[in-house]
């Protein structure tokens, strides 16, 4: 009995967020996996390699992981306002968009962070990367 009124709950709260999310998809189960992924890496940088671009030293921060924290969930909640945002309209298209744009731009932090660790980057990998930081600093 007891498990129940624990699992009522949970469940009421996973399909609340699933449902402010646009559902959960294989889209937002990947964009969170490397978001975690992502994470990891930023903590091995900085706690292993000492590395880290995030804080003054290199080392592993409160202030910096906190940070990395709040951008996270900054990005979740533009994924709820594609969503919402595609309600609002009648598309499928804004929600979508901005799972793939963060998809990608984690992505690019994994590999940032594998190059800090002396993972060797194929060129054209490291060129690629080169050039969407370019774009972005353009668009600044």
């Amino acid at each position: 009995m007891r498990e129940r009124m624990f699992l009522l709950p949970v469940g009421a709260m996973g399909g609340w967020l699933a449902a402010i999310f646009g559902g959960w998809d294989f889209a937002l189960q990947t964009m969170i996996l490397f978001m975690v992924l992502d994470y990891i890496s930023g903590l091995i940088v900085a706690g292993v390699f000492k590395k880290s671009q995030k804080s003054e030293c290199g080392a592993i921060s409160s202030r910096a992981g906190l940070k990395g924290i709040a951008t996270k969930c900054m990005m979740l909640i533009f994924v709820i306002m594609g969503h919402h945002l595609d309600h609002l309209m009648g598309l499928e298209m804004a929600r979508q968009t901005v799972i793939f744009a963060f998809i990608a731009n984690e992505t690019v932090s994994i590999i940032e962070n594998a190059g800090l660790m002396g993972v060797p980057i194929p060129a054209p990998l490291e060129k690629a990367i080169d050039i969407l930081k370019m774009k972005g600093d353009n668009g600044k």
